[in-house]
């Protein structure tokens, strides 16, 4: 007679997909609109990776340095100019608050302001075109 025994091993082979050793169960919600979306999911495909993997890498590889980030020396040049021109109309208000008339090469200089102020505006618009 034949008996057959059974004995149940500890590390028994149940099948299936083994488990990671690290489980990504967290969520992160993106929003985006449509064409924000397609081109995500385009950019993941042409890598070979899903959307998760591809958005992860992104995140977790790119490096965004804020220090570098700089105003063009345009707008630097617009700043200073806006900078010089209120310290020449403050004084300008403050002589003409202590009710002392302006000469005629403040008057000069106000009129130098006046048209350094419009051509800064002209440049500006053309600027922003």
């Amino acid at each position: 007679m034949i008996t057959v025994t059974e004995t149940k091993s500890p590390n028994r082979n149940k099948g299936g997909r083994p488990p990671k050793a690290v489980k990504r169960n967290k969520l992160l919600g993106v929003k985006c609109t449509f064409v924000e979306k397609r081109t995500i999911e385009a950019k993941a495909r042409y890598s070979g990776v899903t959307v998760s993997e591809y958005l992860r890498n992104l995140g977790l590889s790119s490096k965004i340095d804020m220090r570098k980030i700089r105003l063009p020396k345009e707008i630097l040049q617009f700043t200073g100019t806006l900078n010089h021109l209120a310290a020449n109309l403050n004084q300008i208000a403050k002589k003409r608050n202590q009710l002392d008339e302006l000469n005629a090469l403040e008057r000069a200089q106000l009129n130098q302001l006046s048209l350094s102020v419009k051509q800064l505006a002209v440049d500006i618009k053309n600027h922003l075109k």
